[in-house]
């Protein structure tokens, strides 16, 4: 980002209290070497690792397992060009302690999809970067009315 290019870069902090106002995230993973985009609801827990339930014998749940992976949300309002996007970067796993599954299933929201079998993905937040929108500039500062 550049000064005055419309865009204000948000520290971690910012990131994440945004991140739990939105009901809809996009994980993104690789699907044999091809990006592959897949809106999930989502949970985020206490150290900021966002967290998502999904069917244990789902291809998302194989796919996750070890992997590094993206997850992106935001909140756009186009009629006032203003809006805000935060991106989580980390490796996947599959949580497998009971304790943890037991402490999670009462913390995360059900998935959109529910399944008689379910497991829970984490992902750690080892980059989380994000930005807003100001509204009304563009590129260069130059304002929308000008």
């Amino acid at each position: 980002m550049y000064p005055n290019d419309g865009f204000r870069e948000l520290g971690r902090q910012e990131c994440l209290r945004l991140l739990v106002t939105a009901p809809v995230g996009r994980i993104v993973y690789t699907r044999q070497a091809l990006p592959v985009i897949t809106p999930v609801n989502f949970g985020l827990d206490a150290d900021g690792a966002v967290l998502l339930r999904t069917s244990t014998a789902s291809e998302l749940a194989h796919a996750l397992d070890g992997a590094v992976v993206a997850f992106e949300a935001d909140e756009v309002d186009a009629d006032t060009h203003s809006g805000w996007s935060v991106v989580v970067t980390g490796r996947a796993g599959i949580v497998t302690d009971p304790a943890e599954t037991a402490r999670l299933e009462r913390v995360t929201p059900n998935s959109c999809a529910p399944s008689p079998e379910e497991v829970f993905v984490r992902i750690e937040p080892e980059l989380v970067t994000g930005r807003e929108l100001v509204a009304g500039r563009t590129v260069y500062g130059v304002h929308l009315s000008a």
